[in-house]
């Protein structure tokens, strides 16, 4: 059973790529500081994907390491992908509650608050003191 010989990767790819996260780390700042409104959140995680793979990639030499294990982290990826895909196209459409209630979630607390805030009609009020 022979072994496939372990990959030592040179001093001047290392740094570039160190260089590369750092710049992407420096990059994540400066989206986070911009106000981008939906595209917020998929350009974060571009990145730190995008991080992720170099790390993997390079520093922990998947590179060079068996074809199906770049498969598998491939597969880890695309499914990460879609779940998060999911969870934001859930997070997109709460509070739209059209088909049961009209205008969004939100627009009916600040009705409820609203009507709790107004003063009692005469005519209630009236009701309220007749003897029964």
């Amino acid at each position: 059973m022979s072994h496939a010989e372990h990959h030592i990767s040179s001093i001047k790819s290392l740094a570039i790529v160190f260089a590369g996260l750092v710049f992407l780390t420096v990059l994540t700042v400066i989206t986070a500081e911009i106000e981008l409104g939906a595209l917020h959140v998929p350009l974060a995680l571009s990145i730190a994907i995008l991080k992720a793979a170099l790390v993997v990639v390079i520093f922990m030499g998947l590179r060079w390491d068996n074809k199906i294990n770049t498969a598998i982290f491939g597969i880890g990826i695309l499914f990460v992908m879609v779940f998060i895909s999911f969870i934001l196209f859930d997070t997109l459409n709460r509070g739209d509650s059209s088909s049961t209630f009209k205008g969004t979630v939100e627009e009916q607390r600040l009705e409820d608050e609203a009507l709790k805030t107004r003063e009692p009609e005469a005519s209630t009020i009236e009701l309220n003191r007749m003897p029964q």
